[in-house]
């Protein structure tokens, strides 16, 4: 298994300090600390991709944003180069978003879902070599490759079109999927089995039926992302049906969890997807009762699909049986076949 790694992960949060939602910094050295240790692959780094890649994924106008907001920032006060920048103001509810802005805090507020995930000075490349990763991944699968992993921080399942937010930039996922589409696949397949719904990349395919999205994750009614996630979602126009929601309580078990994942995998067989990117959470333990070698079956599982899948990490909480558990879905992968 090929694992793409990004370097510049702990630049994320500027200061190294744990992000806001339990994601962080140590979490990706721990995890791939336990991927070299079992040998299960290659570790190498990415290639550079072109802004326009971005683009069949994220707006130009958003892009922009993320790669000038640190230095629009400092450039109001330079004292501002010793804080994070947080937006402070939004578009009310049902206000139509049309031109950007001039005003740059209401620049922030238009692409910000959350005042808990900050934009710092090493946001951008962080992002943008996490999106690297991802796109190198899915080019991979197009090389020959079975399977591959993109271990990269910050995550990015909950960035959509065009709003970052829950930790999240650039949806490494997204830009995965849509890369084997535009290399000449037809039909992709994401499994999303973080612990949190990836509310970024439902929105980002929710109206195109190219892409089937499924996710298993906690009930979105007592869990962030609090507004999306809930079973009733399942696409609209062209999408209609191209989108599965398995919400679990908190407390749920390892019965039902499994249950979710035999529901998804059978949704996703009959999908007929040429390839497969999972979301991969290193915090799935926590609230489900999942257990170490119930990630060996989780990994057991996905490989009996029989597809060309990239995995794609979306963060953990730092502690060692995250890592532990990350790499016993790819080591069951890799043992399956």
């Amino acid at each position: 298994m090929l694992t793409f790694y990004n370097e510049h992960h702990a630049l994320q949060t500027g200061r190294g300090e744990p992000g806001p939602w339990d994601e962080r910094p140590d979490a990706v050295a721990l995890t791939l600390a336990e991927f070299e240790r079992r040998g299960l692959g290659q570790v190498v780094t990415p290639h550079g991709v072109p802004l326009v890649s971005l683009e069949r994924v994220h707006t130009p106008r958003y892009l922009h944003f993320l790669r000038t907001a640190w230095s629009s920032w400092c450039a109001q006060d330079p004292v501002n180069a010793n804080k994070d920048l947080l937006p402070s103001i939004w578009p009310p509810h049902g206000m139509q978003v049309g031109a950007e802005p001039d005003d740059f805090f209401a620049r922030v507020g238009l692409f910000a879902s959350d005042s808990r995930t900050p934009v710092t000075s090493g946001t951008w490349i962080a992002a943008k070599t996490g999106a690297d990763c991802a796109v190198n991944a899915a080019h991979a699968l197009r090389m020959g490759q079975r399977a591959t992993f993109a271990l990269t921080r910050p995550p990015g399942h909950h960035a959509s079109l065009e709003r970052f937010g829950g930790g999240a930039f650039l949806n490494n996922a997204a830009l995965a999927a849509q890369h084997l589409l535009d290399d000449g696949m037809a039909r992709i397949a994401i499994l999303d089995i973080a612990r949190h719904h990836g509310h970024g990349t439902q929105d980002i395919f929710y109206a195109r039926n190219e892409v089937l999205f499924l996710s298993i994750h906690l009930d979105p009614r007592a869990a962030y992302p609090f507004y999306a996630g809930h079973a009733g979602e399942q696409g609209a126009g062209a999408g209609l049906g191209a989108t599965m929601n398995l919400p679990l309580a908190p407390d749920c078990g390892g019965a039902q969890w499994f249950a979710a994942l035999e529901t998804a995998c059978v949704k996703l067989a009959m999908f007929r997807p040429e390839a497969l990117v999972v979301s991969l959470g290193g915090d799935v333990n926590p609230g489900f009762g999942l257990q170490g070698g119930d990630f060996l079956r989780i990994g057991e599982r996905i490989a009996h699909l029989g597809l060309p899948t990239v995995f794609v990490y979306e963060g953990g909480n730092g502690s060692p049986e995250s890592g532990t558990s990350t790499v016993n879905v790819l080591e069951g992968f890799e043992t399956a076949a």
